[in-house]
């Protein structure tokens, strides 16, 4: 089984590349599944309604967020409407939920939980107890199961791995939009990686335009952040997993440049 997970999509930018170069990963890798998380896709501070339905049109399957879920009003009344937008499920209240059980289009049961990290971040509640909960909701049937794990430090997102190896498929760090190259197969069979970057413009600071964050930082003066456009590059992992166990059999950084 082929899962592929694209890392934050930031802005116009992100979004663009993913729409040109996802039919062809797609036929290139024989994609199973996709998931993404969206959380910075409108103008790099959350997501909108119209653009949930554009990316599951393009054939994202699930999309996760992060602390950035809730910067667009419109998306609150959303949620229930649409299983398929994760907020993390370690949030205390608000609407929405925070894991998605599906079937890919050849049979294969598969679940998408989304976690928080509490470290340098909002205080949410405990993600290891959290990923607990969840997963032992889940029915033994269902043995692909995909963590995004949404989080500032990269110490508690390598113990996430850790603390889920052998329990689910993959566990993948999102949140820093600065790809990490440390991908690997833990010993129990979960596929890891800390941070699989940023979907967006890489002529930027972390997706905004450089003059904003440069004179933010000589002035200490408030600036409004404006989503760049230049360099887009999208940036994802192909994990390779058997479905009847749930192991993942590898793990692979994938780096596309924009045209």
């Amino acid at each position: 089984m082929n899962i592929l997970f694209i890392g934050d999509i930031f802005g116009k930018a992100g979004r663009n590349i993913v729409a040109a170069r996802l039919p062809d990963l797609k036929n290139h890798y024989a994609l199973d599944l996709v998931i993404a998380n969206g959380e910075n896709a409108a103008a790099g501070f959350g997501i909108t309604p119209p653009l949930v339905e554009e990316f599951l049109a393009m054939g994202i399957e699930v999309l996760t967020t992060g602390n950035h879920v809730w910067d667009r009003k419109e998306i609150l009344e959303f949620f229930p409407h649409e299983p398929r937008l994760l907020r993390p499920a370690n949030y205390p209240g608000g609407p929405g939920q925070g894991v998605y059980t599906g079937v890919t289009r050849t049979g294969i049961e598969y679940a998408v939980l989304n976690l928080q990290g509490r470290v340098f971040m909002a205080n949410t509640d405990c993600p290891f107890r959290t990923a607990d909960r969840e997963l032992e909701k889940l029915p033994a049937s269902c043995k692909i199961r995909i963590v995004d794990i949404h989080a500032e430090a990269t110490s508690e997102k390598l113990s996430m791995g850790w603390y889920l190896d052998g329990r689910v498929t993959a566990v993948v760090g999102t949140h820093t939009h600065v790809p990490t190259a440390d991908e690997r197969v833990l010993p129990q069979g979960t596929a890891y990686i800390t941070d699989v970057g940023m979907t967006g413009p890489y002529d930027s600071v972390i997706g905004v335009t450089k003059e904003k964050i440069l004179q933010r930082f000589l002035t200490q003066m408030p600036e409004r952040f404006d989503a760049a456009e230049k360099d887009p590059r999208l940036l994802a992992v192909l994990i390779q997993a058997q479905p009847e166990t749930g192991r993942a059999l590898s793990i692979e950084r994938i780096q596309l440049c924009g045209p």
